[in-house]
């Protein structure tokens, strides 16, 4: 059985697209960096060293689309994008996971 399709990702400029891959790294890193979530040491660290070279990708994304003219973010239309790369899951675990109901503040 094939999985569900995805929606498809909306248009963008090459240069919006390279701007979400990159940002999705950048999370996907500080994700695994999160002292609030379950993991080892080593883990994090491994993390943390790749996180300069992905932000410094992340930069240059973002300063070809300055170059090019692209002024303006279009979030609506990044996010939608986010929204499909699986953004919002991945996002979540840069934040604090919730606070069990049994746990003193």
């Amino acid at each position: 059985m094939l999985p569900p399709e995805l929606p498809p990702l909306p248009a963008l400029t090459r240069a919006e697209a390279e701007l979400i891959d990159r940002y999705l790294d950048v999370v996907d890193l500080v994700g695994r960096i999160n002292p609030a979530r379950p993991g080892d040491t080593y883990r994090g660290l491994r993390a943390a060293q790749a996180l300069v070279a992905k932000a410094t990708a992340l930069r240059d994304a973002l300063e070809l689309m300055h170059r090019r003219g692209e002024n303006e973010v279009h979030a609506p239309t990044l996010a939608r994008s986010l929204r499909v790369l699986d953004g919002e899951r991945r996002a979540a675990l840069v934040s604090l996971p919730p606070k069990p109901e049994d746990s003193p503040a």
